[in-house]
């Protein structure tokens, strides 16, 4: 009884010391618990502290298991809580489910729809949207024209910075919306774009191009100091609320809606419906139309030049864009008059920067000058 009180006495140092003489301890082999790898947690029903067994101890029948890792099929939120997908119909015609081909789980396509809804339901509200005549209600000295050179020379200078085209829709954003509620004479108008543009950078971009550089782009006519202050203005106005759904926003969607198959994407439709979007920023009567309009107008435009023997709606484009072709007929003739030139316009940049081989020179394609008023008629 003694000697069983000394050995349980014995200090663990001297214990480990002993090991290569006793051999393998097996009083102390509980106390050293294998590591567990989170992934090998099993799911225990709740139980009392005391018969749930220590976590790497293997249960009495548990198989062993190996080492070597599974791989875990890829589940869609849809399948994790049990439910199919429903198919929606537009007019009794099922539609293509953009969002279940798409395999990347950070696009989240399962929350797609509520997101859109949460957007559309954004870019209406007032404190977003420019005003439809604030040329002509509010700016003295600006007109028109002097907003189409503007934007057409924005244009240059974000193909000069490799801006993203996420930072020109959102700098002529602000630009329209600040011009909505503020006059200012055409001396002021450049710096006016070039700190829009800078504070879209600094939203968008990862890294933005600094005051000096916009600064060297206007050539020095606005020294740093001119600019800081401009753009504290503008943040002032927007009460640095600087995230706005813009015509991008809605375009990236409604081209997966008008892709005749979601798997092999069409570049030649992705490139066709951004040059006819950006032409809508030249022309001042297109401010009156929401974002999601002109980016439905765009995709509506863009097939129908692809193919002007068929009907460029589907009721696939229907339903993403909650939009019928009757109501897109306003927004898609302006925008074709802009693909046509029909305006004279001399502002080239954007059709220059489209006809590089890079964006597969949608620039250079020729739509049919009238679009058959039958394409406007409700899907049937």
């Amino acid at each position: 009884m003694a000697d069983k009180e000394n050995c349980a006495r014995v200090t663990r140092s001297a214990a480990r010391k002993r090991v290569p003489e006793d051999g393998p301890r097996t009083a102390h082999a509980a106390d050293k618990r294998q590591r567990v790898v989170l992934g090998e947690l099993r799911n225990l029903s709740n139980a009392t502290a005391g018969s749930r067994p220590p976590l790497g101890l293997k249960e009495e029948g548990d198989k062993p298991k190996s080492r070597g890792r599974k791989k875990r099929p890829q589940v869609q939120p849809d399948e994790q809580k049990g439910e199919e997908r429903e198919k929606p119909l537009v007019n009794g015609t099922a539609v293509v489910d953009i969002d279940s081909s798409i395999g990347d789980p950070q696009l989240c396509a399962h929350y797609a729809p509520d997101i859109y809804r949460y957007l559309r339901s954004m870019e209406v509200e007032s404190k977003r949207r420019p005003l439809a005549d604030f040329i002509e209600a509010v700016q003295k000295d600006v007109t028109a024209n002097m907003r189409g050179i503007l934007v057409d020379w924005l244009v240059e200078v974000a193909e000069e910075y490799k801006l993203i085209s996420d930072t020109l829709y959102l700098t002529i954003s602000y630009i329209d919306r600040f011009l909505s509620s503020n006059p200012i004479n055409r001396q002021r108008l450049q710096l006016l774009g070039v700190s829009c543009m800078l504070i879209a950078s600094k939203y968008e971009e990862i890294s933005p191009p600094h005051v000096e550089d916009f600064c060297y782009i206007t050539d020095n006519t606005y020294t740093k100091e001119e600019v800081v202050k401009m753009e504290s203005e503008i943040l002032k106005f927007l009460k640095f609320e600087m995230g706005n759904p813009t015509i991008k926003t809605f375009l990236r969607r409604f081209i997966r809606a008008g892709q005749d198959d979601c798997k092999s994407p069409s570049l030649q439709l992705e490139f066709m419906s951004n040059y006819l979007a950006e032409l809508s920023l030249l022309d001042y009567s297109c401010t009156r139309f929401l974002p999601s309009v002109v980016a439905a107008s765009s995709v509506f435009l863009a097939r129908f030049t692809m193919n002007p023997d068929t009907h460029p709606w589907t009721p696939t484009l229907q339903h993403y864009s909650g939009y019928k072709p009757s109501e897109l007929d306003d927004c898609v003739q302006a925008i074709h008059d802009m693909q046509l030139n029909r305006k004279a316009s001399s502002l080239v940049a954007i059709r220059d920067k489209y006809k590089q081989h890079k964006f597969k020179c949608v620039g250079t394609m020729l739509s049919p000058s009238e679009i058959p008023p039958s394409y406007f008629e409700n899907i049937s």
